[in-house]
C-alpha cells in the first residue's frame, strides 16, 4: 500500500461523471409515438465514480475524484454538489468534450431503466498525479468501459503499490466481451450485480455466477437489491439479505453499496462486516432519489448507514 495514512489511506475513485435526470412515479415506460408523464423529477450529480466517492467520504474516510467534468451548462450545474459531498476534487480535470454527459433514470417501483450520453475520453490528464498522490492507498474503477478505455489502468494502480477495485456496471456492448475476465487481471475486488454476474459467467443463478468469478478475483461481492448480497472469499461463499426499506430510486445503490464495502475492507473489518456494511450503505441510498441524495437527508446524518 501506499505510502499514506496507515490507519485512513485515501481512495482513488475514476469514472465518467454524469448529469442525472431521474424521473420517479411513473406506471410504464414511453411506448414509441407516445407519451407518459412522471409525477416527480430530480437532477443530481452521478455516475458510479462520484456516488461510491460520496459515500466513502461520509463513511469518514479520505476519498478523491478521478475524473473529467464539461464546461457547458449541465456539467458545471453539478459543481456546487460535487463541492459539497466532501469529495476531494484535486484531480477533477475541466474539459469542453467532457460533456454534456447525462443519465435519464426511468423509475418504474424498485426497477428502472437508463438512456446516457457519453462524451470525449474517460482517461483524466491528471491521472499521473493522482497515481503518485502519496496519500492514496486504493484505486475504485466505477465501470468497465473506463477500463477498457484505459486498459494498462490496473498495472498502472498496481506499480504504485495501491489496491483496486472494480464494477462492472452494466454496458450491453461490453458486458458480453469474451476477454472481460482476462482484463480485469490484477483486481483485488469485484463489485457486480447480479444481472452482470450471470451476463460475464453465463450462469443462472447467484451461487454459480459468484463461483465462478472466484476462479477469477480473490474476492468478489455479488449484489442482488432487495435479496441482499453474496460474497467469495477465501474459497468460501456466504450470502446476507438485506433490511426492507421504503424505495425511492435505486440508482446509484450499487455503488452506496460499494462505498460501505470498501471503507469496511480497508479497515480490515471481518468479510461479514464488510457485506454488513455495503448491504446498509445501499439500503440507505435507495430511499431518495439520486444516488447520493441521501446523504443530504436526515435519516442519513443520523447514521443510518453506519
Amino acid at each position: 500500500m501506499s505510502s499514506g495514512s496507515a490507519k485512513h489511506p485515501a481512495v482513488l475513485s475514476i469514472g465518467r461523471i454524469y448529469c442525472d435526470l431521474i424521473f420517479t412515479g411513473l406506471g410504464a415506460l414511453p411506448q414509441p409515438g407516445r407519451e407518459v408523464f412522471a409525477r416527480d423529477m430530480d437532477m443530481a450529480a452521478g455516475g458510479g465514480a462520484f456516488i461510491a466517492a460520496a459515500h466513502i467520504a461520509h463513511a469518514g474516510r479520505p476519498v478523491a475524484l478521478l475524473a473529467r467534468l464539461g464546461t457547458d451548462p449541465l456539467s458545471l450545474g453539478l459543481r456546487s454538489e460535487l463541492e459539497a459531498s466532501g469529495v476531494d476534487l484535486r484531480f477533477l480535470e475541466h474539459a469542453a468534450d467532457a460533456g454534456p454527459q447525462v443519465t435519464v433514470a426511468s423509475v418504474i417501483g424498485h426497477d428502472r431503466a437508463f438512456l446516457s450520453r457519453r462524451a470525449g475520453t474517460a482517461l483524466p490528464a491528471t491521472l499521473d498525479a493522482a497515481l503518485t498522490w502519496p496519500e492514496a492507498g486504493h484505486l475504485h474503477i466505477a465501470e468497465y468501459a473506463t477500463l477498457n478505455e484505459i486498459p494498462d489502468l490496473v498495472g498502472q494502480a498496481k506499480a504504485h503499490g495501491l489496491t483496486v477495485s472494480l464494477d462492472p456496471s452494466w454496458d450491453e456492448t461490453l458486458i458480453y466481451d469474451p476477454a472481460f475476465l482476462d482484463r480485469c487481471n490484477g483486481v483485488d475486488l469485484f463489485l457486480p450485480n447480479l444481472e452482470e454476474a450471470l451476463a460475464i459467467t453465463g450462469k443462472t443463478g447467484p451461487d454459480t455466477a459468484i463461483a465462478a468469478l472466484a476462479e477469477a478475483f480473490p474476492l468478489v461481492a455479488l449484489k442482488a437489491g432487495p435479496d441482499g448480497a453474496w460474497l467469495a472469499a477465501s474459497g468460501k461463499i456466504s450470502q446476507r439479505s438485506a433490511p426492507e426499506v421504503p424505495v425511492v430510486d435505486t440508482t446509484g445503490a450499487g455503488d452506496a453499496f460499494n462505498a460501505g464495502f470498501i471503507d469496511a475492507w480497508m479497515r480490515g473489518e471481518s468479510d461479514d462486516i464488510c457485506l454488513s456494511a455495503g448491504i446498509s450503505f445501499g439500503s440507505a441510498a435507495v430511499q431518495a432519489a439520486g444516488g447520493a441524495s441521501i446523504l443530504r437527508a436526515p435519516l442519513m446524518r443520523a447514521g443510518a448507514a453506519e
